[in-house]
């Protein structure tokens, strides 16, 4: 299976990392120090593709297909994973709004988010509640013209910065007696309380926990169908599994890369250390992790595209092969620094902590492990 970007797509990519290299990369060690977000770059990366290109023309977008936008989250991973966990999180509502909303949200909520004026956060995880969302206990009742949240959410991913989200409850109407519903929610209409959580990985993407106390949202703010969010959150997992295992990939890429030329430059005992055997160990090791990885990871992408029976497993085993190697990858390359790669004034160490961050969004680990369990063997072991 070929994977070689033709000419259109090296042409984009070299764009990319001109425009990283130039505009983004110089930015990342101070809002990670600052645990902060340059919102003004998304209006600029929108010309790559990276709002909304997955959609079609007619919808704002570029018609990008999944091999395409896999390599655009490698190159935001190489450059700085917080930025691709930011487009992530804004592209999966651009989706929901285009393909569920009605025309006036499409109006209020799609427009701005295409155009980069709003930001946007997904909120489902709950205090006791993470891989499995049937457990979601967050509760939308509806009374008149407005449904009532109440409830928890945490570990949302910029909901400490974002002016309104997507929130997942259980809902109870005339119509829905506890099934699960999403509902747009907006800061200034509808206001709720916001807590940041500092945490160790992707300092810059406002990681928070979000309270619901008798918060009022206008009936029309339903999101497709009351009772049909369950369903209709899992169709979009095997993409967003693929996303987080380019973004790994680009990560682990720019490991190897400042080692490969840390080792070529770093000398020991009157010799480069890319002269020792043990090190060369350690790059090879690094780049035959870093190889498998993509190619799963794009063998993935090209399986969603053409609609293949196994798209699901292959997604599972790109996330879960790309996201422990890309851990992997970074300690790796901290051993080959030395001293240096404990640094924060470094990138190693920011790239050791935020490739750790990749195994437990969109499933962790253990639950992939599962999937590829009960696609293979026909058994589940969740029950």
């Amino acid at each position: 299976m070929n994977f070689t970007p033709d000419a259109d797509q090296e042409l984009l990519r070299d764009s990319i990392r001109r425009f990283m290299k130039t505009e983004v990369a110089p930015l990342v060690a101070k809002h990670d120090v600052e645990k902060t977000f340059p919102f003004e770059l998304m209006k600029e990366l929108a010309q790559f593709g990276y709002i909304g290109g997955r959609l079609s023309e007619a919808e704002g977008g570029m018609g990008l297909d999944q091999l395409t936008w896999a390599m655009l989250m490698e190159e935001a991973g190489y450059t700085w994973l917080s930025l691709r966990t930011m487009l992530n999180i804004t592209n999966g509502p651009i989706h929901k709004l285009a393909t569920e909303g009605t025309a006036a949200q499409k109006e209020r909520f799609l427009k701005p988010l295409l155009a980069s004026d709003r930001s946007v956060f997904t909120a489902i995880s709950e205090p006791g509640t993470g891989s499995n969302i049937a457990q979601v206990q967050t509760r939308a009742d509806l009374q008149g013209d407005h449904y009532v949240l109440n409830g928890r959410k945490l570990w949302i991913t910029n909901g400490a910065f974002a002016d309104f989200g997507i929130v997942v409850a259980r809902t109870f109407s005339p119509d829905c007696q506890g099934q699960l519903s999403t509902f747009l929610v907006e800061r200034e209409v509808s206001p709720f309380e916001s807590r940041r959580v500092d945490t160790m990985v992707l300092r810059s993407t406002g990681t928070a926990e979000l309270s619901f106390d008798n918060v009022k949202v206008p009936r029309e703010n339903l999101l497709g169908e009351e009772g049909s969010a369950l369903k209709r959150m899992l169709v979009g997992l095997d993409a967003a599994r693929v996303n987080i295992a380019m973004g790994a990939v680009g990560a682990a890429r720019s490991a190897l890369e400042l080692s490969i030329d840390y080792a070529r430059t770093r000398t020991q005992f009157g010799k480069p250390i890319g002269s020792f055997q043990l090190v060369q160990k350690l790059i090879v090791d690094m780049t035959v992790r870093v190889e498998a990885a993509r190619a799963l990871a794009l063998r993935a992408a090209s399986a969603l595209d053409a609609n293949q029976s196994d798209a699901r497993m292959a997604c599972s085993i790109a996330k879960l092969y790309a996201t422990e190697a890309a851990h992997e990858v970074a300690s790796m390359a901290l051993q080959v620094h030395g001293g240096l790669g404990y640094s924060t004034d470094y990138p190693i160490e920011r790239i050791f902590r935020d490739t750790r961050g990749g195994t437990i969004p969109e499933g962790t680990t253990e639950v992939q492990t599962l999937i590829v369990g009960r696609e293979i063997l026909g058994m589940s072991a969740i029950a």
